[in-house]
Formats: structure tokens, C-alpha cells, sequence
């Protein structure tokens, strides 16, 4: 029998995991973007909502956060030995991992090159367009992530 999607849908909104994943993320990058304007780092109503919405980087790292949330809330619910918790476990770790390493050493491999090209663009050596400066994360940033996403799943599992 078909369950129809209103229904599901409802479900869907009232699910724990769901909704600490939600509220992780957006709660980060809420966080994210008072830090950066209480840093003075916005100018403009555009680049707020950039932030808000979906850049990366800062302090806290929201793809922590999101995927601390999941796996802590699957094993609350599904129990540390389900497959399901062992495979957010794992999948947690490639994100949080690529925050911490790969993300960051591009970007600041990004960042050298971009300072290397304006500095030959200068000297009219060659015409440089910059290239993306992908932020990745500190250790501190994608810590705090974390322990914002399990508390925001412990939050939501048992209140």
C-alpha cells in the first residue's frame, strides 16, 4: 500500500534525524555569519546571504556539523552496531577528513598561485585570471562543528 506523499512529507519534517541535520547546518552557518559580521567581513546584503545560505569555510564548519549530526542521531535511533550507523560513521569521516585536508591544502594552493600570478600579471609577464580559493577548515573550526552537530542531535533525539 501507498502512503501518500503529504504524509510522508510530514513525516519527513517531524524525523529526528532530519531535523538535527537541518538545524546543524543552518544553525552553523548561522553562527558562521554573525562571527563574520561581527568581523566586519560583509559588505554587502549579497555576500550575507551567500554565507548564510551555502559558502564554505569559518568557524564552525558546517559540513562537520551536518554529518556529526546524522551519524549521532542514526545511532541513538538505529543503535551503534546497525549498518546504517556504520555507514554514516564512515561517510562522516571522508567529509570531515576532505574539511581538514584536502579543501584547505587547496585553497591554500589556490591562494599561492593567485599571489604568484598577480605578481607575474604585474611584471607583464603573463595575463592571469584568478582561480576559486576553496576554504577548507582549521582543526579548531571543524572540532567545534562537530560538537555543535552532536549536541544539536542529542537535542533532538531525546527532547
Amino acid at each position: 500500500m501507498l502512503v501518500p506523499i503529504r504524509i510522508q512529507l510530514q513525516s519527513l519534517l517531524l524525523n529526528p534525524v532530519f531535523l538535527s541535520c537541518l538545524f546543524s547546518w543552518f544553525g552553523a552557518q548561522l553562527v558562521k555569519t554573525v562571527i563574520m559580521l561581527l568581523k566586519g567581513r560583509i559588505r554587502s546584503i549579497k555576500e550575507l546571504f551567500a554565507l548564510l545560505i551555502w559558502r564554505t569555510g569559518g568557524m564552525p564548519s558546517s559540513h562537520s556539523a551536518i554529518v556529526s549530526a546524522m551519524t549521532t542521531s542514526i545511532g541513538i535511533r538505529a543503535g551503534l552496531d546497525s549498518d546504517l550507523f556504520v555507514l554514516s560513521m564512515c561517510f562522516s569521516l571522508v567529509v570531515i577528513r576532505d574539511a581538514l585536508g584536502v579543501r584547505r591544502a587547496n585553497g591554500l594552493q589556490a591562494k599561492a598561485l593567485n599571489e604568484m600570478g598577480k605578481e607575474l600579471s604585474k611584471k607583464e609577464i603573463i595575463m592571469y585570471k584568478p582561480v576559486k580559493e576553496v576554504h577548507g577548515h582549521q582543526p579548531i573550526e571543524v572540532f567545534v562543528g562537530v560538537l555543535f552537530g552532536i549536541s544539536m542531535a542529542v537535542g533532538f533525539c531525546f527532547l
